[in-house]
């Protein structure tokens, strides 16, 4: 089993010799990862796989022959005949641009574990320094993945269906839904949002951890598939119902009530991390609890961390009603197990179920 594995196994795939050999270089000291192999394009990632599976696969976004998209398409109907623990994880390497922003975005929502953009310095060592030492805590979060949140039954609620949420629910007026996602967000949300779209139409604000330009591109892709108008937030853009604001990468996005033109405004700054992230979960619902208070419902999905669980518990303070999704279903159980454990959440669902769990709770307007 994984789970019992001291040292994750990588493949690195990517068509740049001198960055194959750096990387390798960079992690050579690392007692908890071994690099079993280094190929230039998907071709021979997918011959080396099949003869030495590794726990964890490295992709270039951009290669020759076999580009990354089509390589984890494959690595991916290899990991359909195999157990959840010994399914291949992937994780991304990608440019800044918008075209690599794209791709990225399109193949975490194929089920790609994660991503880091390339360093975009002048100097070439610190560049390859600095993708190490994200790459090095990515590869640990891929395997900290195998061992679960120790919570105890009494800190849970019982477990929930969508039926029942019209029973929960109170006659309370939802006004707004509050979303945080983190690992696994991108999968997530595109399973998710089209549904809830078409059951809702109370504004959507979403906190998704991205750097800049990969939100632009999430916000593209979702558009595309909602119902709603899937934006960017901007600085002091008014909200409107069927419209959903993503958090911009790098910046934190906050809701602000104007009471005499009983409107509410997105705000966006750069105010530093809170607890190393930025946009942050914690912040938006510190400020949904202001806003809207009981009139919102809360959720947070799949997810590496803690970031939310503060913000969960002043929005349940206010008497907002705060879901999260399982651990089952969820790629990383950090964000929502973290929330559970405090004591902050009022519902559990299977990601499946929670726009149906959602529209119930919304129905006694």
């Amino acid at each position: 089993m994984r789970t019992n594995k001291k040292i994750l196994t990588i493949l690195i795939v990517d068509d740049s010799r001198i960055f194959r050999s750096a990387v390798q270089e960079g992690l050579a000291h690392e007692k908890d990862i071994e690099i079993i192999g280094s190929v230039w394009n998907g071709v021979k990632a997918l011959e080396f796989i099949k003869s030495t599976p590794p726990d964890l696969v490295t992709l270039d976004v951009e290669m020759p022959h076999m580009d990354g998209l089509e390589t984890l398409k494959a690595i991916q109907k290899i990991n359909a005949g195999k157990n959840a623990d010994q399914q291949i994880g992937v994780i991304m390497l990608s440019s800044h641009t918008q075209k690599g922003a794209d791709i990225t975005v399109k193949a975490l929502q194929m089920g790609a574990f994660d991503f880091i953009p390339k360093p975009e310095g002048k100097d070439l060592r610190e560049n390859i320094e600095n993708l190490c030492l994200q790459l090095i805590i990515k590869i640990r979060q891929y395997g900290a993945k195998f061992h679960p949140i120790r919570i105890s039954k009494k800190q849970l609620p019982k477990p929930s269906e969508a039926a029942d949420a019209e029973k929960f629910a109170e006659t309370i007026g939802i006004e707004a839904i509050v979303i945080g996602v983190s690992t696994g967000g991108p999968k997530a949300l595109a399973e998710i949002l089209p549904s809830l779209c078409n059951k809702v139409d109370v504004p959507i604000f979403i906190v998704q951890h991205m750097p800049p330009t990969f939100t632009k591109s999430l916000a593209k892709s979702l558009n595309a598939k909602c119902t709603y108008t899937v934006v960017e937030g901007k600085h002091e853009d008014v909200t409107r119902r069927k419209f959903a604001y993503i958090a911009p990468g790098g910046r934190h996005m906050i809701l602000e009530k104007d009471k005499k033109k009983k409107t509410v405004r997105t705000i966006v700054n750069d105010r530093p991390p809170q607890k190393g992230c930025r946009p942050s979960v914690d912040v938006l619902f510190h400020s949904a609890a202001n806003v809207y208070g009981k009139n919102a419902i809360g959720v947070i999905l799949t997810g590496m961390g803690v970031d939310g669980t503060d913000g969960a518990g002043t929005l349940k303070k206010k008497g907002a009603i705060i879901i999260v999704q399982d651990e089952p279903s969820s790629v990383v159980w950090g964000m929502p197990g973290s929330a559970a454990a405090a004591g902050h959440v009022d519902k559990i669902y299977p990601l499946k179920e929670i726009p149906a769990a959602i529209f119930a709770m919304m129905k006694k307007e």
